[in-house]
C-alpha cells in the first residue's frame, strides 16, 4: 500500500472532537449532551435569518440559482458588515483593512503564514498564552512552523493567572516569535482580560518589534466590568508605536450564533499583510458566497441594535455560567471552576478531589464510549473536551491539563442544567471504577501502577 506521510501518521483528533468522534461508535441507546465543542445552539440574529429565509427572493443575487465566486478579499457588504461591528462596540475603523475568510480558522491559518517563519534560520514561532485554543497549535503543524508557549496556571479560587510581563518578555527574548496571539475573552479558559494587561502585552510586541495578533471572536461576551476590550480600542497614546503591528480574528461563530455560515475576518491596520494575506488566499480563491450575503446583512443595523443584541446574549449565558459553577460546587466539593468572567467555557479541573493517577483525557472517552446516567427513564451521558490538548508543554513537563475539562456552554439551557449532575455522577462511576480496578491488580500480586496519559491532539 502507498504511505502516509509523516504528519497523517502522527495525526490525532482534535481535543474538542474526539469524544463526539468515540460517542458515535456505540451501539447502544445513550443519549449525550455534548458541551465538547463550541458549536452554538441558539438561532442566529435576525437579520441573517431574514436573508437564509430569502435566498431566492427578488433583490437576492441566487434568485436565479447561480451561486458564482466572489472577490478574494469577500464581499464588500460583508466586510462592510465585519467593521459596522466593530465600530459598535466603540473602535474606531479608520485605516482598517478587513478580508473574509472560510470563519476565524482560515484566518488562523493566514496569520501563521504571514507572522511566522518555517523552521531555519529565520524560523519566528507563534508565541502563545497557554492554556491555548488548540486550533492554533494544529494549523502550525499542518503549516511547518513552531510554536511556543508560556503556561498560566489555575488557581484554586479559580482564577487563571497571565504570567508577568517579565516572564513573557524572557520568553520572546530567548525564542524570537514573529507574532503574540492574545484572546481577550478567552477560549478556553473564560478568563477576561483587563485592558491594562491587553495594553502592557501590546507594549512588549512594540518593544520586540513583532505582531500583536488578537483573537475576538467573543468580544462583547463579558460577564463583569461594563466596557468591551479590543486591540482596536488601544491607540498611540496608551502604546506609541502600535499602528502598523495589528490583526484580529473575526467569526460569525460565537457572538452571532453562526457556526455553520463558515464566515470570519482577518482584519489589520497594516495594507502590506492585508496585500500579501489576499494575494495568499487567492490559491483557495474565496469564502463561501450564499455565507457572506447572509452575515453582510449586519452591515445596515445600528449600533444601538447590535448593542442590543450583545446584551441579550450577555444576559443568556451570564445565567448558565453562574448557575453551572455553583452547582457544580455543590454536587463536587473541592472541585476547581474556572471564573465565569467571559466567552461561553469554563474548565473544571478535578486535581483536588481525583484518586492519583486520573486522566482528564481516559475519562472523557469513558463517558463517551461507556459510562451513563439514568435520568428520567433515559440513559445519558455527557460529552466534554479533555484539556492536555490546549496546552504545549515539553516532553517530561507535567500538562496542567491532565486534571483539567473544558465545558462549553451550547446546550439549551435545560439541557445545560443537566452539565453538573451528569459530570458529578460519571466522575463518580469513573473513580469507583478505577479504584476497583487497582484492588483486583493489588490482590493479585501486581504492583500498582498510576494510569498514564492518552495520547492528544
Amino acid at each position: 500500500m502507498p504511505m502516509l506521510s509523516p504528519h497523517f501518521q502522527k495525526r490525532q483528533a482534535s481535543a474538542i472532537r474526539i469524544a463526539g468522534i468515540r460517542f458515535a461508535e456505540r451501539e447502544d441507546a445513550c443519549e449525550a449532551v455534548n458541551v465538547a465543542i463550541g458549536n452554538v445552539s441558539l438561532p442566529m440574529h435576525e437579520a441573517l435569518r431574514e436573508r437564509m429565509g430569502n435566498l431566492t427572493a427578488a433583490d437576492s443575487p441566487f434568485r436565479d440559482g447561480v451561486v458564482r465566486y466572489t472577490p478574494t478579499v469577500g464581499l464588500e457588504e460583508t466586510n462592510a458588515a465585519f467593521l459596522n461591528i466593530l465600530a459598535a462596540s466603540g473602535c474606531s475603523t479608520a485605516g482598517l483593512h478587513p478580508q473574509i475568510t472560510d470563519g476565524g480558522s482560515q484566518a488562523m491559518e493566514l496569520v501563521i503564514l504571514g507572522v511566522c517563519g518555517p523552521a531555519g534560520s529565520d524560523e519566528r514561532p507563534l508565541l502563545l498564552i497557554d492554556a491555548a485554543y488548540t486550533n492554533y497549535k494544529a494549523f502550525a503543524e499542518r503549516l511547518g512552523r513552531r510554536t511556543v508557549s508560556i503556561t498560566r496556571r489555575l488557581d484554586e479560587d479559580g482564577h487563571f493567572q497571565l504570567p508577568s510581563p517579565e516572564e513573557i518578555e524572557e520568553v520572546i527574548v530567548r525564542e524570537k516569535p514573529g507574532g503574540m496571539v492574545v484572546i481577550p475573552y478567552d477560549n478556553p479558559t473564560g478568563q477576561l482580560y483587563r485592558r491594562e494587561q491587553l495594553v502592557e502585552l501590546a507594549r512588549l510586541c512594540v518593544k520586540h518589534d513583532i505582531w500583536i495578533i488578537s483573537d475576538e471572536a467573543y468580544r462583547e461576551l463579558f460577564y463583569r466590568g461594563e466596557e468591551s476590550i479590543s486591540i482596536w480600542l488601544l491607540d498611540e497614546s496608551e502604546v506609541p508605536g502600535i499602528t502598523g503591528r495589528r490583526i484580529s480574528i473575526e467569526s460569525s461563530s460565537k457572538v452571532w450564533n453562526a457556526c455553520g455560515l463558515r464566515i470570519g475576518a482577518l482584519i489589520t491596520d497594516n495594507e502590506e499583510f492585508h496585500q500579501r494575506a489576499v494575494a495568499e488566499n487567492t490559491a483557495s480563491l474565496c469564502a463561501n458566497h450564499i455565507g457572506q450575503w447572509i452575515f453582510g446583512a449586519l452591515a445596515h443595523q445600528s449600533h444601538e441594535r447590535l448593542q442590543r443584541w450583545f446584551q441579550h446574549q450577555r444576559d443568556y449565558y451570564r445565567e448558565m455560567l453562574s448557575a453551572f459553577t455553583e452547582e457544580l460546587k455543590q454536587r463536587l466539593p473541592g472541585v476547581i471552576v474556572s471564573r465565569p468572567d467571559a466567552a461561553l467555557y469554563s474548565v473544571v479541573d478535578l486535581r483536588r478531589i481525583a484518586a492519583p493517577g486520573f486522566d482528564a483525557m481516559d475519562f472523557v472517552l469513558f463517558c463517551a464510549s461507556e459510562g451513563g446516567v439514568d435520568i428520567d427513564g433515559r440513559r445519558m451521558t455527557l460529552l466534554t473536551a479533555p484539556m492536555a490538548g490546549f496546552y504545549n508543554v515539553e516532553p517530561g513537563q507535567e500538562n496542567p491539563g491532565r486534571t483539567q475539562l473544558r465545558v462549553a456552554y451550547v446546550e439549551t439551557p435545560e439541557r445545560m442544567r443537566l452539565v453538573p449532575r451528569l459530570l458529578a455522577e460519571l466522575f463518580g462511576e469513573y473513580e469507583r471504577r478505577r479504584t476497583a480496578a487497582d484492588d483486583s491488580l493489588r490482590d493479585r500480586g501486581h504492583p500498582h501502577t498510576a494510569t498514564g496519559p492518552v495520547e492528544t491532539a
